[in-house]
């Protein structure tokens, strides 16, 4: 049985999986402040817009154990995000800041996945 040897990842991966985090849990922070605070919703209950919402930005959570892994799920599930911000910034003029910010912020996740590919050397 021979075990896995641990590699630490460079610098600049650690630092873009940290942005990437980063930026994920602001995301998430957005959606709570967006939905219960700032613009509540006005045809839906709080409660099914928050779980709506929050459920496929929480998914990842349980693939926290390997980090690139969970940072890949996260930028996949950010491309939803993504359009939920466009559409909202596009068609709802009173909920437009908050949108902008959210398509900043998947931007700025997706960019830190990118950037935190780690690239195998070839044998």
């Amino acid at each position: 049985m021979s075990a896995v040897p641990t590699v630490i990842p460079p610098a600049r991966v650690r630092n873009a999986r940290r942005t990437g985090f980063a930026a994920w849990a602001v995301l998430i922070v957005l959606h709570i402040v967006w939905h219960a605070w700032w613009r509540p919703p006005l045809h839906l209950p709080l409660t099914w817009a928050l779980v709506i919402s929050l459920l496929p930005l929480l998914l990842p959570l349980l693939a926290l154990r390997q980090p690139a892994r969970a940072l890949l799920l996260i930028g996949m599930i950010a491309l939803f995000s993504f359009c939920h911000g466009v559409r909202e910034a596009w068609t709802s003029p009173y909920a437009r800041a908050p949108a902008c910010v959210e398509v900043a912020l998947t931007l700025l996740l997706i960019g830190a996945v990118g950037a935190a590919v780690q690239r195998r050397p070839r044998p």
